[in-house]
This record gives C-alpha cells, structure tokens and sequence, in this order.
C-alpha cells in the first residue's frame, strides 16, 4: 500500500480543531504530529486550504443488491458515498430476497467484499417467523451491525406486527436493534378517511397519512419494550417534534441503552416542498410540515438526537413519476449528504466539529465500530479532505447513483469533498476514482 503524507491540513476530531501533519502508513494513521518530516518513497499531499474530517459512518442505507439492481448496487451506491466522504456504510435488509437467514445475509457480505469501495456491513433483517435466525445474531456480535425491525409499514413480510415476536426479539437480542417506527393501523385509517374525502390524492397527502401521531405512537411502543427488556434500541430517521420528548440528552451516549437518529432529508426539506418536488421527496417517515424540521435542529444541537444518516433509498425516475399512491418512497442522498451538512456550517446553523461528531463519532460509540469514526493514532486511515471555499452544483452529469437523479438537483453547495481515503487507500481524488482497493468489513467491539 501506499505510504501517504498529508501536511498541514486542518484536523477537525473529537471538538477540536488543530492544524497538523497525518502519517498513512499500511492503511493506518501511523502518526499525527505538527511537523512530520517527509518520508522515503511516501506520498506528500499539501492540505493547508482543507479541512481533515474522519470518514463519515452511515448507519443506514438501502443499496437496493440482490435482487432489485435495476435501481442501485452495492458497487454503484458505495461509489457515489465514498465521493461524497461516506468511507462506511450500513446496508438495510430489505432486499429481494430479504437478508432474514444467515445465509443470506453472508451472501451480502461476499458482494460487499467483492465490489465496495467503502467499507460495510449488514443488518439482519426480521419477520414474524424468523426469531431463531435473528438470535442467531448474538453469537456474532463482532461481524454484524445490529437487527433491523420495520415496526410500521414495509413490503413483503417485513413488517414485524406480532406482540409475541416482538417481545422475543427485544428480550434475547444482544445486538443493537434498529427499529422503523410507524404505526401501521394509524397509516391505514388516516389513508382511508383521506380516501374517502378526496376523489385523487397527491403528494402533499404523505405527511397526513403518515402523520405525527402514526410516529409517536409506534416509537413510544418500541421504548416501552427496549426499556422492559433493557435492549439497546437505535430508532432510525426521527422527523417529528412529538417524538422528541421521548429522547433525552443527561447521559453521555455511550451510557444511553436508548438513542435516535435524524436524516439530512428531514433537516432539509419540509412539507411545503411538495409543491415543487413532489413525488422526489415522497419517504418513509414522511417529510413533514415545517415545526418538525425547527424541533429536529434543535434536538440535534442539544444532544437528544445522537446520529445524522441518510436513509439513502434509490428508485428509478420512472417508479418515482408514477401517481401518488404507487410511487415509490426513498431519496438518493449518499453522495451529497455531507456536503449538505457542509452547507448548514457555512449559513451558521451547525459547527463543523458537531457535524463530525454526529455523523462520524457518533455513529462510531452508538455502533462500537472498532477502530473507526475517529482520527487517532492506530485507526484504520479512513479520511476526507474537504475544501470549504470550492462550490458545486448538483447536476444530471456529476451524479453517480445508478438512478441518475437526485432531488437536490441545482442545489448549489459552498464545499466540496476533494479527496477520500478508505483503509489508507486514497480511492476518491479530486473526481477521479482509484479501484484497486476494496473496503472491509466493519468490525464491532461488543
């Protein structure tokens, strides 16, 4: 591997920032001191105009392979995140078919291992009739993520809606569960009354059929039963101020038995851009009206929202243009994630170093990922370069997810990412990808 000498940049780790030299040596920083002097047959690269920033850690993801490549692959979806500073990623199970076996879910590690350019791993996924394959996950608490539950509404048989099972899952798992919250009764009841009121429904109805309410119901459920069972429970994609009041923000997060998440969609758009997007930001949870997002900023600032995810879910142009009620619900996002948080630290409303923290530090203690999240000496060189003063806008020819479109379109950002390095493998470079080098398979301190 290649011995990399990074100068001057300015580090931005664990609430600091500190302008240093960084040392990559056999995929590892192998040292950070203020001036290192340039080593034989190493790779300099002047990084005084740039920010260092750890690899951000995506929590949750929808890759969409095996089975529904048309939309994304794990190869074309981990491409367009390392561009965009994603140098690991959490892949969701709703795939065809869904990772509910063991077996299957290896399957999905050995694409990982054949084609991603970040580093990853997989949840295992649940029913209502495979609580032996889902405990089976407690031997192996070192290799895989955690368990996913979709507590509300999904496809197939994801949909985990049986008390008994979900009582089980809560009291033998010994892994990290990540649950969906939506209450799917209340989806249903509100998209009948709305049905029966309007002859067309349109995509401003979203947020009124998966409303506040469906949400908080089905996140309280989840806590009532992680606190019954002290099961560590991560509720995903958090996009209502009601739901807030569930979190707290006294303990330090590697004490909390019970954390959250938000989504960069739900920071950044509201309802009112239905009129616009349509369809494009259809998602579930739903997009919601604008109180949500201002309660959201201000859970996130405070603490009682630990994670900043994206919930990267493609589908094609085509399945998005359908009518309401059959389009498909997921945004790209992976390429453009952090550099939308990027734009949220230019405009004053976040820092930098707490946007490290919660999509790189965070995601590291909520998961005990070892050995990644951090800049330290000893970690896996798992690195991002950005340039704050280098704008872009999104356009049809710079997005790489295999959808080939993103509903930032036309969104002008302030920074860019200019370089990536994954496991010391500089594999993104000022837009020209270096494929050699596959990403690991993450693994966990538990």
């Amino acid at each position: 591997m290649k011995t990399y000498l990074l100068k001057d940049a300015c580090i931005v780790n664990e609430g600091k920032q500190v302008h240093a030299d960084v040392l990559v040596k056999n995929g590892r920083i192998e040292k950070i001191a203020a001036n290192i002097t340039t080593r034989e047959n190493s790779t300099e690269l002047v990084a005084s105009d740039r920010y260092l920033l750890p690899g951000v850690i995506d929590d949750q993801v929808h890759f969409r392979e095996p089975g529904l490549t048309h939309k994304a692959t794990i190869y074309t979806e981990a491409r367009a995140a390392v561009a965009g500073g994603i140098t690991s990623f959490m892949e969701m199970p709703n795939t065809n078919p869904p990772a509910f076996t063991h077996a299957l879910l290896e399957d999905k590690y050995e694409i990982g291992r054949n084609t991603s350019l970040a580093n990853y791993s997989f949840f295992m996924g649940t029913s209502n009739d495979n609580l032996e394959e889902v405990l089976r996950t407690n031997e192996r608490k070192q290799d895989i993520c955690g368990v996913k539950i979709f507590m509300g509404s999904s496809t197939g048989n994801l949909l985990v809606d049986n008390p008994l099972t979900l009582e089980k899952i809560f009291a033998g798992s010994e892994l990290l569960i990540a649950t969906h919250c939506e209450d799917e009764s209340i989806i249903k009841a509100n998209l009948q009354a709305l049905k029966s009121r309007k002859a067309k429904l349109e995509p401003s109805d979203h947020p009124v059929i998966r409303n506040e309410e469906g949400c908080f119901e089905s996140s309280f459920r989840a806590i009532q039963y992680a606190k019954k069972y002290d099961s560590r429970l991560h509720i995903l994609h958090i996009s209502t101020e009601k739901e807030l009041q569930l979190f707290g923000n006294m303990l330090p997060l590697a004490e909390k038995r019970i954390t959250a998440e938000v989504c960069v969609h739900h920071l950044h758009f509201t309802s009112e851009d239905y009129a616009t997007l349509g369809n494009q930001i259809k998602c579930n949870p739903a997009i919601k009206a604008p109180h949500n997002r201002k309660a959201l900023w201000e859970a996130l600032l405070d603490d009682r929202l630990d994670i900043i995810a994206t919930d990267h879910a493609p589908h094609t142009w085509e399945e998005k243009q359908e009518d309401y009620e059959h389009a498909h619900a997921g945004l790209p996002l992976v390429q453009h994630s952090l550099q939308l948080m990027l734009h949220y630290v230019k405009e004053g409303k976040i820092s930098i170093e707490k946007v490290v923290e919660k999509m790189s530090h965070a995601v590291a203690t909520c998961f005990q990922i070892k050995e990644r999240g951090y800049i330290r000496e000893g970690y896996h060189a798992d690195l991002v370069l950005v340039n704050m003063n280098q704008g872009n806008t999104v356009t049809k020819e710079n997005i790489l997810y295999k959808c080939g479109w993103s509903p930032l379109e036309g969104f002008h950002f302030p920074a860019s990412v200019t370089h990536t390095f994954v496991n010391g493998h500089l594999v993104y470079g000022n837009g020209v990808f270096d494929e050699s080098q596959k990403g690991q398979r993450m693994q966990f301190e538990r």
